[in-house]
C-alpha cells in the first residue's frame, strides 16, 4: 500500500482511509477568504446600493440574510387520545398538516410509544422481581 494518498496499488482506497483531517479546509475556501479578508463590510454596502437600485439578484440576497427562509414552523391541531394513528392521518388527509407536518408529528408519537412501551415493560420487570 502507498501511504501517501491512501490507496492500495490497485489504485482502490486502503480500509480505514482518514480522509480529509477534522478541520481541514479547501483550499478554494481557503482563498477566497483570502481575497475577502477585510471586505465584508464594503461588499455589504454595496449589495444593499445595487438592491436599493432595483438590482433583483442584490435585493433578494440582502432579503435573504434579513429574513431568511423558514425551515419549520409550529403546528396546532387537536390531538385526541392516540389510540391509533388516525388523528395524524386525517389532519393530512384534510389538508390541516403537509405530509411532511404529518410525518414529523409521527416520529414524536412512535418516540412517546416507544417511551411508554420501556416504561411499562420496567414496572412488570420491577413487580417480577419483587414478586420472587
Amino acid at each position: 500500500m502507498n501511504r501517501n494518498n491512501g490507496r492500495n496499488t490497485d489504485g482502490t482506497f486502503a480500509p480505514g482511509n482518514p480522509g480529509r483531517p477534522k478541520g481541514a479546509r479547501h483550499k478554494t475556501t481557503l482563498a477566497v477568504e483570502d481575497l475577502l479578508h477585510g471586505e465584508a463590510e464594503g461588499l455589504t454596502r454595496k449589495a444593499v446600493e445595487l438592491a436599493l437600485d432595483g438590482d433583483t439578484t442584490a435585493l433578494r440576497l440582502c432579503l435573504e440574510r434579513i429574513a431568511p427562509p423558514k425551515k419549520d414552523t409550529p403546528v396546532q391541531f387537536n390531538l385526541p387520545a392516540m389510540e391509533t394513528a388516525q388523528a395524524v392521518l386525517q389532519a393530512v388527509s384534510g389538508g390541516d398538516l403537509t405530509p411532511m407536518e404529518g410525518a414529523s408529528v409521527m416520529a414524536l408519537v412512535e418516540g412517546y410509544r416507544k417511551t411508554l412501551e420501556t416504561t411499562e415493560l420496567e414496572a412488570r420487570l420491577t413487580a417480577l422481581e419483587n414478586a420472587r
